[in-house]
């Protein structure tokens, strides 16, 4: 016998068993990594606005324009000092051009009002000091007994509007605490299912959402984010 052929054949011999010996270690390593659990995690927080615009919203009502006009200029000095006197500063408020709608030139209005002209002005808080406007919000009553008549059965149009704006700050926390969330969700689905929690396979982060916490305190925000994680599963 060529002792060469023999060594050779010997050779294969070997290398085909050590390759049946890898085969199914391999292929069971391959099917542990394709064991996943994919588990979500939540994180919710209640802030309070740090910024409010606030419209003030009021109508002047007479029968010639310039009885509009001086109305007007005496309500607005009035509401203005209402504001600064609580803690507003000048900066912090606009006054609005006066809009006024004639009657009697309105073809569908109702031509029998006792005033010809009304004026809806408003003045707009625009500010960071929350408090004081939910202060002064309380003391309206402050203006009506000056003759100031706030809001009204459409301030729809012109809603009060709080805005949390500190998000970037509490971002990376909230991100940490719903990803350890995630974590402990997966190693109790791990733990229930006989087996050990590998590597992540994929992670993705959800949209911030600001919401009011509830229609009574719109100045309370929930702020909550959703973090989804994909993790391998090891027997």
């Amino acid at each position: 016998m060529d002792k060469g052929k023999f060594f050779s054949g010997l050779f294969i011999m070997a290398g085909l068993v050590v390759l049946g010996m890898m085969i199914p270690r391999a292929v069971e390593k391959y099917r542990s990594y394709d064991r996943v659990v994919n588990v979500k995690g939540l994180c919710e927080r209640e802030v309070k606005a740090d910024k409010v615009i606030w419209p003030v919203v009021y109508k002047v009502m007479a029968n010639d324009v310039q009885s509009i006009y001086d109305q007007t200029d005496t309500y607005n000095g009035q509401i203005i000092a209402f504001l600064e006197a609580g803690g507003i500063k000048a900066g912090e408020i606009t006054v609005a051009v006066p809009q006024i709608s004639d009657k009697l030139a309105n073809e569908y209005g109702d031509n029998n009002r006792a005033f010809r002209y009304i004026a809806k002005n408003v003045i707009t808080v625009c500010t960071s000091d929350v408090d004081a406007v939910l202060a002064l919000m309380s003391k309206q009553s402050e203006l009506l007994k000056k003759g100031i008549v706030t809001g009204g059965s459409n301030e729809w149009e012109n809603p009060v509007e709080f805005k949390y704006e500190g998000l970037n700050e509490i971002k990376p926390s909230m991100i940490e605490e719903a990803t350890v969330n995630a974590r402990e969700a997966a190693e109790k689905f791990a733990k229930d299912s006989d087996s050990r929690l590998g590597k992540i396979k994929t992670a993705s982060q959800g949209t911030f959402t600001i919401e009011n916490r509830d229609s009574n305190t719109p100045y309370i925000k929930k702020v909550r984010v959703v973090t989804s994680v994909t993790y391998y599963l090891k027997n």
